[in-house]
This record gives structure tokens, sequence and C-alpha cells, in this order.
């Protein structure tokens, strides 16, 4: 798994920052202030989650396991849900897109409180 949460940073991690220069240079003139931050904060927040996959995917090289593999999921889940409506929405200006951002959020959240969880897990090493 830990080859999927690599390629899945990379991807996100790439798309992020090409979707943040579309933005800066290709909508700045299209969306409306507004409508422009949203979109800049879709990409702040894949931009977060695609570097916490890359620590994902190199914890995964160490370890493994189901719990790893939920965290991985769920920033996975979040980007799409989160950056993906903020996306929908400054683009198609239909504002119901808005009632799927909070899911992303709260599959970000789960992900880090896993995180915690995995992180009480490791036993202490002794040197």
């Amino acid at each position: 798994m830990a080859r999927l949460w690599l390629l899945l940073a990379a991807f996100t991690g790439f798309t992020g920052v090409a979707l943040g220069a579309f933005a800066a240079h290709g909508l700045k003139h299209q969306l409306s202030p507004e409508y422009l931050a949203v979109f800049q904060t879709g990409t702040h927040y894949q931009l977060i989650h695609a570097l916490a996959l890359f620590g994902v995917g190199l914890l995964a090289l160490q370890r493994q396991g189901r719990l790893i593999n939920l965290v991985g999921g769920l920033f996975a889940v979040g980007i799409v849900l989160f950056s993906g409506s903020l996306y929908l929405l400054t683009l198609s200006g239909v504002r119901g897109l808005g009632m799927i951002t909070p899911f992303g959020g709260v599959a970000f959240l789960l992900g880090w409180l896993c995180l915690g969880l995995l992180a009480l897990r490791l036993k202490p090493e002794h040197g």
C-alpha cells in the first residue's frame, strides 16, 4: 500500500500546484474575489493533505496495518470531497455543492485522529 499512498501524494501534489497556478493566472479575471478565495482554499487543503499522504506512504514503508491505510483513505476522501466540492462550486456556481464540503472536512479530521491513535500505539524505542 505504500506505493499507492506515494503515488496518490504525487498526483494530488502535482494537481494541487497545477490548480493553484490555474486559479492565480487563468481564473483571476473569471471568478469573483470571493470565489477565487474559495478555490484557493481548496488548493491549500489539497496540498497540505498531499504532504500528509506522502507521510502516510513513508510510514507504510516501515509499518503495515489497517490503521495506516485508514489514515491514507480518509485523507484521500477528504481531498476529493473537500477540495473537489470547492472546485466544482466555484467553477459551476452551484451553491448546493457546498453541502459536500463539511464531509470532506470530517474525513480530514478523522484521518488526523487515526494518525494520532496510530502514534499512541507505537512502542517507545529504547536506545
